[in-house]
């Protein structure tokens, strides 16, 4: 019993650790040989956010599931079933909680004004940092990004 547990919450783990890459540097394997479009532009605001995975179920679910198998094995009979309950309830917010912690990362908000007048908002990961008044390239496609224009 006590295997299962271990391995339903490694499982939590690994599944709530797999946050995605918001890096301007990082590009799917989908997004490779695609043809995006170029507009040049001109950093005018920078700040710092933080940036979190907007679905929480999977480490809820998994978490839930492990903590009603582990609250189960405490007491027989009625207290079997209310030790089930209160475990899930318990890893159910355990794992919620990790997952939330897990994917969490910071990020970088620009405001970039394009050499036409109009004005955009990216936000993106910290391998690429830019200052007011540098001159960029926003990248756009599928995935949006900018980059220093050199």
């Amino acid at each position: 019993m006590q295997k299962r547990f271990l391995t339903m919450g490694a499982a939590a783990l690994l599944l709530s650790a797999c946050a995605p890459n918001i890096n301007s540097n990082h590009y799917a394997t989908s997004n490779t040989g695609a043809v995006g479009q170029v507009m040049a532009c001109t950093v005018v605001s920078v700040r710092q956010v933080n940036v979190s995975s907007s679905d929480s179920s999977t480490g809820a679910v998994l978490g839930a599931i492990g903590g009603g198998v582990a609250g189960s094995t405490i007491g027989h009979g009625r207290g079997s079933v209310l030790g089930a309950l209160g475990g899930a309830a318990l890893g159910g917010i355990a794992g919620n909680m990790a997952q939330e912690g897990l994917t969490s990362q910071t990020g970088v908000e620009y405001i970039v004004r394009l050499d036409n007048g109009t004005m955009r908002t990216i936000t993106q990961g910290t391998d690429v940092y830019m200052q007011p008044g540098q001159r960029c390239y926003l990248l756009y496609g599928e995935q949006s990004r900018i980059i220093p224009a050199n």
